[in-house]
């Protein structure tokens, strides 16, 4: 409040209590009318959005999007995130990690992981990965998948900050090096799109797992959508990502219930078809994820925004 408009001392006669009070209420209000939600992954150093960035930014936070977590997966890339991290400063927060698809690099040039180990230490720097397993393509091979990963392990456990987990058909493995490890961090599996019997083995380690626009593209009945309508995916472990330039929401979907097309509102329906196609997603389709992932769950998209941005502000100490 502007001081030249307050009452003055003398005739205030409204306790200071009930004035925070309503202060509050209006400041939560005004949170609902604009959905606030974390976007805790985007690959905003990709080469497509090298022309638009500062666009591609202000268009996510008028869209509700208050805080982005640029991810790094590899040197290069966590150097830039890093970078953007400070050109954006309390907007942007970067990840260091080395892909699995990226191993092999590191493997060919192992001084290069000492560069990686200083850009993790950098105070922007608020979570160590995306790291892990991949056997679906074959970039890099399984024993330097594993290699890698059980660096970037030890890296999270040495500065204490989370970790982002990259799986795809391979979780035995995962879990089989994960279960080696004690005191690990908060271990995050981002951009989850297994079965629910895969997300229960997460969750009861007590890890969190982050969904995307996936929700579109799961045309099963034991996977993404069935964690979300029998409530096996509680909100206090659900973290939203968009994954942008990629897994863009096709709200368009025809396996796509009704009911979830009709929980997306126009506000975020506007952002999203007009600034997001499948060749470039942007953070500014995140409303419209949580807004699908709430008709699911049938609950509120506000209750579903104040849950994951309240997890992520936990687990990775934004401020």
């Amino acid at each position: 409040m502007d001081p030249s408009q307050q009452t003055p001392q003398e005739t205030v006669v409204a306790p200071v209590a009930p004035l925070l009070e309503d202060q509050l209420e209006l400041d939560m209000k005004h949170c609902f009318e604009n959905l606030i939600v974390i976007d805790v992954g985007a690959n905003l150093t990709n080469k497509k959005y090298s022309r638009d960035l500062d666009s591609v930014v202000q268009r996510a936070r008028d869209a509700g999007v208050q805080k982005l977590m640029v991810h790094g997966t590899s040197v290069k890339s966590s150097k830039e995130a890093l970078r953007l991290s400070r050109i954006y400063p309390d907007i942007i927060y970067s990840t260091a990690g080395i892909h699995p698809h990226d191993s092999k690099s590191i493997v060919e040039e192992p001084a290069t992981w000492f560069d990686l180990e200083h850009i993790a230490q950098a105070q922007e720097c608020v979570a160590i990965g995306p790291c892990g397993l991949d056997y679906q393509r074959d970039f890099s091979e399984p024993d330097a998948q594993k290699q890698i990963f059980a660096k970037q392990l030890h890296l999270a456990i040495r500065l204490n900050k989370p970790l982002l987990i990259h799986e795809r058909s391979a979780q035995l493995d995962l879990l089989e090096i994960l279960d080696k490890f004690e005191n690990l961090p908060p271990v995050i599996i981002r951009g989850f799109m297994g079965t629910a019997e895969e997300a229960l083995k997460y969750l009861d380690r007590r890890f969190y797992i982050s969904l995307t626009g996936y929700l579109c593209k799961d045309k099963s009945d034991t996977g993404v959508r069935r964690l979300l309508e029998d409530g096996t995916l509680p909100l206090d472990r659900l973290l939203v990502e968009t994954d942008a330039p990629f897994m863009y929401p096709n709200t368009r979907a025809s396996k796509l219930p009704q009911h979830v097309k009709t929980g997306i509102t126009e506000r975020s329906l506007l952002y999203l078809h007009r600034y997001c196609t499948f060749q470039r997603n942007e953070p500014c389709s995140l409303p419209a994820i949580v807004e699908m992932i709430a008709a699911f769950m049938k609950k509120s998209p506000d209750e579903v925004a104040l849950a994951t941005a309240f997890n992520a502000l936990k687990l990775f100490g934004l401020s």
